[in-house]
């Protein structure tokens, strides 16, 4: 596997490729991971159409004051899971923003509950709204979080 790199690609790069083809392309390190997957320490596992998941380990670095991985780790494994799920379907010149997302924290994440996974799946791909749902898991199935989002899509400007 190539050394990870993590940047920001210039919009014309971005754009020039569907959403798939791009996100597979920052797995493969034809493209920089984003600067928040170096910040958290998570990454971009797998994709398909519709799908997409990341790994992580939370850490004692992620803790907040009440002894717990910090609510925010979890928000942003989904927030990403979720809105590359629909990144996934973007064809090229395509871009989306998330509108929305509702996430439900139904257990802690600490420092010993070892690898997490977040997957996204998408639930409709209309012309300007995506919608995707999604749950954080640990090696043994038991659920951590789960997500809703919506997305609106649109034609990007140069």
């Amino acid at each position: 596997m190539p050394e990870r790199t993590f940047g920001v690609v210039p919009a014309e790069i971005l754009l020039s490729h569907t959403g798939l083809d791009f996100l597979q392309g920052v797995i493969d390190g034809r493209f920089p991971a984003p600067p928040i997957a170096e910040t958290l320490g998570f990454e971009l596992v797998a994709v398909e159409k519709g799908r997409a998941i990341f790994g992580g380990v939370p850490q004692h670095r992620h803790y907040n004051p009440i002894g717990v991985v910090h609510g925010g780790f979890a928000m942003t494994l989904l927030d990403s899971a979720l809105g590359c799920a629909v990144h996934t379907t973007l064809d090229q010149g395509e871009a989306y923003t998330t509108l929305e997302i509702k996430v439900n924290l139904v257990r802690p994440l600490t420092r010993d509950t070892g690898p997490v996974r977040a997957e996204g799946r998408i639930l409709h791909r209309g012309r300007n709204v995506g919608t995707a749902e999604g749950e954080i898991k640990d090696a043994g199935g038991k659920l951590y979080a789960h997500a809703t989002t919506t997305c609106m899509i649109f034609p990007a400007k140069g």
